[in-house]
């Protein structure tokens, strides 16, 4: 058998209509729009298109549904454009493209999203074809805004398993994506599938809701409680480690016992443009770290380091440039 390589990005893909607003205004006031953009979206667009801009060589794969309209085709365009395998960028006349409209304010960076799923929701397993694929790892999702995967499948408890299962099966490094909805419903969702997981990226607050500790106080992460988090769902499932990243740091705690506390990279608010697609940017970061087989306190600074660079621009993946790029602005060397 062939050696693995590369990475399957699976799950979510969206069109992302930016807005850059002067504020955020109370109901029935109004705001003015300063700035649109149309990007791609979804945690599986996102970290294609950042991955293929860090390192050109490694081999990214797409998986998703997409509607035959013309936010498709742009999706399907850009993907092409960056590299990006899209055998499996599967179209359909049943549905609209998913896409969602990003608020987000210029002084702040703080963004809001209205999502409307569309293809996204006719997606089943059967979709991602993890047993054909070459790739070393999957990322999958977002899991709660697709609607065949969230429910039952067969004899799973949900799609999202069903596909876990298939790829640890055929040997891929498996890793999900959450969003932060409801947390009961992010439980329901998520917890089944941590039996199934070679690791586990998440935000403060998706933390906080898996495993019932309190991640944020007044409204900013709590360091301590984060690792807390990440020790606590460790235990509770088979990955090899968990990172709760937030905007100060991120907490990391492998099997082994290894845990790291790592600080964000100071970017200067002058050169902050926003911060969608900053988490997905951590992930990708993280993930080129674990296939290039990296320590998990290196694979925490790569993240950091895309993702403070994916800050320089108002869209998802605008300002991601190379890794070695993104490691001299974020003034970091690994050995």
């Amino acid at each position: 058998m062939s050696l693995r390589k590369g990475i399957l990005c699976a799950g979510c893909w969206t069109l992302d209509q930016i807005r850059i607003i002067d504020h955020w205004p109370n109901e029935e006031s109004l705001a003015l729009t300063l700035r649109t953009d149309k990007q791609g979206g979804g945690s599986a667009h996102n970290v294609s298109i950042d991955l293929k801009k860090m390192d050109a060589s490694l081999p990214v794969y797409a998986a998703g549904l997409l509607g035959k309209d013309v936010a498709g085709d742009f999706l399907v365009e850009q993907a092409k454009l960056s590299g990006v395998d899209t055998t499996q960028l599967q179209r359909t006349a049943d549905a609209t493209t998913s896409f969602t409209d990003v608020m987000s304010v210029e002084s702040t960076g703080k963004r809001t999203f209205f999502h409307h799923t569309g293809a996204n929701d006719l997606i089943t397993p059967d979709h991602i074809n993890v047993e054909r694929c070459r790739a070393k790892i999957l990322h999958l999702g977002l899991l709660g805004v697709h609607k065949i995967l969230d429910e039952p499948w067969k004899q799973e408890v949900n799609g999202w398993v069903e596909i876990l299962k298939r790829a640890k099966s055929v040997g891929l490094h498996t890793n999900i994506e959450m969003v932060s909805i409801d947390a009961d419903v992010n439980r329901r969702l998520a917890l089944p599938c941590l039996k199934y997981l070679n690791s586990l990226i998440v935000n403060d607050y998706e933390a906080g809701c898996l495993s019932r500790i309190e991640t944020i106080h007044n409204g900013e992460a709590d360091a301590d409680a984060c690792m807390s988090a990440a020790k606590h769902l460790l235990s509770i499932g088979a990955m090899d480690f968990v990172i709760v990243h937030f905007p100060g740091g991120a907490a990391a705690v492998n099997k082994s016992g290894d845990e790291f506390l790592v600080p964000s990279i100071n970017v200067k608010p002058d050169l902050i443009k926003g911060s969608v697609g900053a988490g997905d940017a951590f992930s990708a970061g993280v993930l080129y770290g674990v296939h290039s087989e990296r320590p998990l306190e290196q694979c925490v600074l790569l993240g950091h380091a895309i993702a403070a660079a994916s800050l320089r621009s108002e869209t998802t993946v605008g300002s991601v440039t190379t890794v070695d790029e993104c490691l001299r602005l974020a003034q970091i060397q690994l050995g």
